[in-house]
């Protein structure tokens, strides 16, 4: 990649966004957030430059920059996405670990987040803006949708379908085939063995739905 990157978001995995570039020798120019008192300071000597909705430093993105979205809450970063969509017309770049696999025909989208030791196996199907942390497994011929977030040490195993916006906690065993619903959570630890409903929320070995 021959342009730098600008980060959106200098919290959460703001700072492993930095690791995974510099891992692959691409210069990151700046973070951009909106937590004023963040501007000015440095995250491994990258200034905090100043806010995401800045236009003295939107306009850099697209002819000068590239642009990675690193936050974690899936409102917000849907926002930020849609902003660069809108007032930049580029899609944000994959941050991918040099230590991670992906598969050669794997299916990757837009504005993806693979930390460190993450493997993607065969005929998987990712889209974009999708979070996996440190670790994580995702078998064979898996498909997750748009804003999917995968905890670290958890594993996806063949043929299971994550729809949009499904969170996964941290060591959390997903069986073969199964389907977890659109905004669904499962909890860390948790093993799945039947299909998880759209916005339920399960935890436990069996997992089971909690009731609110």
């Amino acid at each position: 990649m021959e342009k730098p990157v600008i980060i959106l978001g200098a919290k959460g995995i703001a700072h492993p966004a930095l690791e995974i570039f510099n891992s692959n020798k691409v210069i990151v120019y700046g973070f951009l957030d909106e937590d004023e008192k963040l501007h000015g300071t440095e995250i491994n000597v990258v200034p905090v430059l100043g806010n995401p909705e800045d236009d003295g430093f939107l306009k850099l993105i697209g002819q000068k920059c590239e642009a990675f979205v690193a936050v974690d809450d899936n409102k917000y970063r849907q926002f930020l996405v849609k902003m660069l969509n809108e007032r930049r017309k580029v899609q944000p770049i994959n941050a991918i670990h040099q230590s991670s696999y992906v598969s050669t025909d794997a299916v990757l989208g837009h504005g993806n987040f693979i930390n460190g030791r993450v493997n993607i196996g065969a005929g998987t199907k990712i889209g974009s803006h999708c979070i996996f942390n440190t670790g994580a497994i995702i078998d064979h011929e898996s498909v997750l949708e748009d804003f999917v977030q995968i905890g670290a040490g958890s594993i996806v195993n063949s043929g299971v379908t994550i729809k949009e916006g499904a969170f996964i906690g941290s060591g959390v065993t997903l069986v073969s085939g199964i389907t977890v619903g659109k905004n669904a959570r499962i909890g860390a630890g948790s093993v799945v063995i039947s299909n998880v409903k759209d916005g339920e929320t399960v935890f436990g070995n069996p997992a089971a739905p909690i009731k609110k």
